[in-house]
């Protein structure tokens, strides 16, 4: 009978391991990336041109801003702008500024958005891209700063608006100046819905805390990307509250979506494509009307 379990066990190892265990100490350090979600193993390069979804299991890995400009834009279309905006220390907290430079020079971004124009088949847009990598995507001063021009941008310009939201929230080391972007890039949004503007925001993994209870809510359309983190308080901190057990799916984009809170849940490989039509209908509309 152990041997039986030994033989099936082996088996099943040897179908599970996508590299044998000796050959993986050869692999080159970066080359494959394994799947957090099914541990497939899959070449980097490959996982990049499929847009950094896992082809075995679907899982969306985190893109950098980058990245995500580079897979959602026209080639060469995008000019970053107000890369000149850094974070200071307005509180003192201890070793934040060196934090904040650590992360700037591992992800080449001043600061967790990347903002600027560019244009999606054609159609000019400016867009502001959070970067989970730098600070946990969390909103200071400098995040607000950054995105309130890029909406003042587009309303100046009279062109859509698009952010991609990758957030733990407010950025604790700087107080109740990071809660006040809330109000600041809140204000600048509906100047811009004043004007008769689009403004579409696409909620990605993970969108929580002061982002998710301010921009990254109130687009005239709100999108995810599947199986993403959205909401603002933790679930645990909420169970406790609330004195009952959530459902499994609680505070997934499947489930907003299924309570009204998303207008659609898109998977990355339609993104540009959806983005696209959406800004198309919206310039061709306002043209009409004009």
């Amino acid at each position: 009978m152990a041997m039986i379990r030994d033989i099936f066990k082996r088996k099943r190892d040897e179908k599970e391991a996508t590299i044998p265990s000796k050959a993986a100490k050869d692999v080159p350090e970066g080359l494959m990336t394994k799947c957090p979600n099914c541990k497939h193993i899959t070449l980097t390069k490959e996982l990049e041109n499929l847009g950094k979804v896992c082809p075995k299991c679907d899982h969306h890995f985190k893109m950098t801003a980058h990245e995500r400009i580079v897979h959602l834009l026209d080639d060469s279309s995008f000019d970053s702008v107000d890369d000149h905006l850094k974070s200071e220390n307005p509180l003192n907290f201890p070793g934040y500024s060196e934090k904040v430079q650590a992360d700037s020079e591992k992800t080449g971004l001043n600061e967790a958005v990347l903002t600027g124009t560019g244009s999606i088949k054609g159609q000019q847009v400016v867009v502001a891209v959070m970067d989970s990598h730098f600070r946990m995507g969390s909103m200071g001063s400098v995040v607000g700063e950054k995105i309130t021009r890029a909406v003042e941008l587009a309303t100046k310009l009279k062109v859509p608006f698009l952010i991609f939201t990758a957030s733990g929230g407010a950025r604790m080391q700087e107080g109740v100046l990071s809660l006040m972007q809330m109000a600041k890039t809140s204000v600048a949004l509906k100047r811009h819905s004043n004007e008769g503007l689009l403004f579409v925001s696409i909620l990605t993994h993970p969108t929580t805390g002061g982002v998710s209870a301010s921009f990254a809510s109130v687009g005239d359309i709100n999108l995810a990307e599947p199986k993403a983190l959205i909401g603002f308080a933790g679930r645990r901190v909420i169970e406790q509250t609330v004195r009952e057990k959530l459902p499994e799916d609680f505070q997934t984009a499947e489930f907003l979506l299924d309570h009204g809170q998303l207008d659609a849940v898109v998977h990355r490989s339609k993104m540009r494509e959806t983005l696209s039509t959406i800004v198309q209908l919206h310039v061709k509309g306002a043209g009409s009307d004009a």
